[in-house]
């Protein structure tokens, strides 16, 4: 973790921060308001928040276990503050977030979905892989054509495992 800054689970009172984080990144879909609170609320158990010294959200990871396949953990969203930008802490948060929930159990799968062209995502994760000394496997997951916006480019799956030992 960088200097200064700590890994913990969000609250439902860091939602709002999290949301403004990930409308600031200009790169992720932006869920609704309502639904970052909710997420800080039902999924906090498989999310991280990473705090400054004023212990406000500065980053985070959202993710949940995939119900008809529990060994394996969906990162949802990865999203840093512009001022905390270059220091490794998406790294962190996602080989904390992994620490904490293959803690006490077998290891896991990680999987994530990165649009082409999302070049800082595709390092991140496949950065991770290395660090694990994990297989990564990547297959289109939805098509553009199933999205209901014009624009939307495909997702594409990245399954990443076995992590966790």
């Amino acid at each position: 973790m960088p200097e200064g800054l700590r890994i913990d689970s969000p609250a439902v009172a860091d939602g709002a921060a999290i949301w403004r984080i990930a409308r600031d990144s200009k790169v992720l879909d932006l869920n609704s308001s309502y639904s970052y609170l909710l997420w800080c609320r039902d999924f906090a158990a498989t999310s991280v928040v990473a705090r400054g010294a004023d212990g406000e959200p500065v980053g985070f990871i959202t993710g949940y276990f995939r119900p008809e396949r529990p060994d394996t953990l969906l990162v949802w969203q990865v999203a840093v503050d512009h001022a905390q930008r270059g220091r490794g802490l998406a790294g962190a948060l996602l080989d904390g977030l992994t620490a904490k929930v293959t803690a006490g159990r077998a290891p896991i799968t990680v999987e994530t979905t990165i649009t082409p062209g999302n070049t800082a995502s595709e390092r991140l994760f496949l950065s991770y892989a290395r660090r694990h000394g994990a297989a990564v496997e990547q297959k289109i997951l939805f098509d553009a054509g199933l999205f209901p916006d014009d624009g939307h480019e495909p997702e594409v799956l990245y399954r990443i495992g076995p992590v966790g030992r």
